[in-house]
Formats: structure tokens, sequence, C-alpha cells
């Protein structure tokens, strides 16, 4: 059952709750001492939140039968009978809680702005896929991927620190934020068929496979060649480095486009790669022009 549970938390996922607040944490320390205890929490407690997520994620799919035998992804632990949908919501809330608490230390630091935040990344961990208007079954996914693990998990992170919005968080944001939106593209892709019986109107079912590869494509493109070059404006040479990944970027894309079905198991693992590459470079970055 451990190994069962482990399964359900998806931690080859939380790569997108983990890189925003890495991102944010190495931009703070070009002109700002980090504040560790502070990473510590917030890096906690986003990754608390995406697994809240994943769980409520198992109960609803289950539920609306998007999860059943014939889905190409890894097994769910809930659709398969692994787990009971009462159990999962027990841990669920569990996780919710967790997250709460443990962020109050934050709210205690940076004020209401950051109660806000949190409550509304665990009120949208919910409605993800869950309520009256799930926004995964509605097509708005890719936005909550964007917003959610790029904007306001990279913005929030660096307010936290420093007590300050700041552009350059937003600009940088948009890193993590389409790679998050092409995992789920990926994974949307590779589920046409099934999510279209469920009822999943995902954007792949709704646009089609080409219209959402194109979009991936794009998002690429914008994310390990564009973002860096707009940092390279601001801060000088060393934030190019990510260009160093463009290779592997055709590479994936590639992938992407000429893989179906099961296949794209592979391109949604090498997305996740290629964003931790680049994350790993534009922390390099960071760390070199600090102050």
């Amino acid at each position: 059952m451990i190994g069962v549970w482990v399964q359900a938390l998806r931690p080859k996922t939380l790569v997108a709750s983990i890189a925003p607040v890495v991102l944010a944490t190495a931009l703070v320390g070009i002109d700002h001492a980090i504040h560790w205890s502070t990473f510590a929490l917030t890096l906690l407690c986003a990754m608390l939140i995406q697994i809240a997520s994943n769980f409520i994620n198992e109960i609803e799919d289950a539920r609306r039968g998007a999860d059943t035998a014939a889905r190409l992804g890894p097994q769910r632990a809930v659709a398969a009978g692994l787990i009971s949908a009462r159990a999962m919501h027990v841990a669920s809330v569990g996780v919710i809680l967790a997250a709460f608490f443990l962020g109050l230390p934050l709210v205690a630091r940076a004020g209401w702005e950051v109660l806000a935040i949190g409550v509304l990344c665990l009120t949208m961990s919910w409605m993800y896929t869950g309520g009256p208007f799930p926004l995964a079954y509605k097509g708005l996914g890719d936005l909550f991927a964007f917003l959610f693990f790029g904007v306001i998990a990279v913005v929030g992170a660096f307010y936290v620190q420093t007590m300050h919005w700041d552009a350059e968080a937003l600009l940088l944001s948009c890193m993590p934020g389409l790679f998050a939106a092409n995992i789920l593209g990926v994974n949307n892709i590779r589920d046409i068929e099934t999510d279209a019986v469920a009822g999943k109107r995902t954007m792949a079912v709704r646009l089609g496979a080409t219209p959402a590869r194109i979009i991936y494509t794009v998002f690429t493109v914008i994310a390990v060649v564009v973002v860096p070059f707009a940092f390279f404006q601001l801060r000088g040479a060393w934030f190019l480095l990510p260009w160093c990944a463009i290779p592997i970027g055709v590479w994936v894309v590639q992938g992407v486009w000429r893989s179906t079905g099961t296949a794209l198991n592979r391109s949604l693992a090498l997305t996740a790669l290629l964003y931790m590459i680049c994350m790993i470079l534009t922390v390099v970055a960071c760390a070199i022009t600090a102050r």
C-alpha cells in the first residue's frame, strides 16, 4: 500500500511545484539575501498543494469516468480500486490542512496577501477537477497550469521573501508556467480519445491533436528561447544559458509530433526533463550574477 500511495502522489510531476519556488528564490538571491526558512516552508506548501490537487484529481476522474482501463497513462489508484474514494478524500483533506497550517508562518511574515494566495491555490486545487465547474473538463486546465504553476507560484514565492511585487518575477514566471502547461498538454494529447468519451473537454479535445502540438511547440520556443533572451536584455549574457537546452528542446518537440498513444509517455517525461534543465541553467545564471 505504501507503493500505491507513493504512486498516487505522482512524484514525477512535482517538478511543477518545486521549480517555480526554486526559480523565484534564485531571482531573489540576485539583489537580496535569501530567507532560507521561508524558502523551505514555501516549497513544502507548494508541494502539498499540488499533492492535494493530485489526490482530488484521482477521486474526480474516477467518479466522472475519465480514468478507465482504456486510459494510456499510468494506472490511477482510485479508478483501479487500490485506494477507496473515501480514503483518498480523507488524505486530501489532511494534506490541505497541513498546507494551510504550515503556511501560517508565511502569512505572519508577509501579510494577508500571502493568505489570499494560499486560500486561492487550495480552492483551485479542488476546482481543477471538482465542483460544479471543473476547469480540467472545460478546456481551462492549460490556463490553470500556466497561472498557478507559473505566475502565481513565482510571483508569490518572490513576494513572500522580499515583501514586494516585481516585474522580473512576473517575466520569469512565464518559463515554469509554459512548461507546466506543456506537461499537461502532452498528457491531454495522449488522452484525447478517452477524455472525449468521458466528456472531459480538454483543449486538446476541443482543438484536436495538430493544433495542440502547435501550441506545445510555441510554448516551448517561448520558454526556452524568448524568456532567456528577455532576461539577457535585463540582466546580461549569463541568462542565455538556457539556450544550451535548445537542441534538447528541438528533440523533445520532434518526439511530441512523431509520437502517439503510450509513446507520448516518454515525451511527457522528456518535457519534464527539459523543464528541469532550463530551471537549473537559469538558477546558475542567477547565482553568477548575484551581488
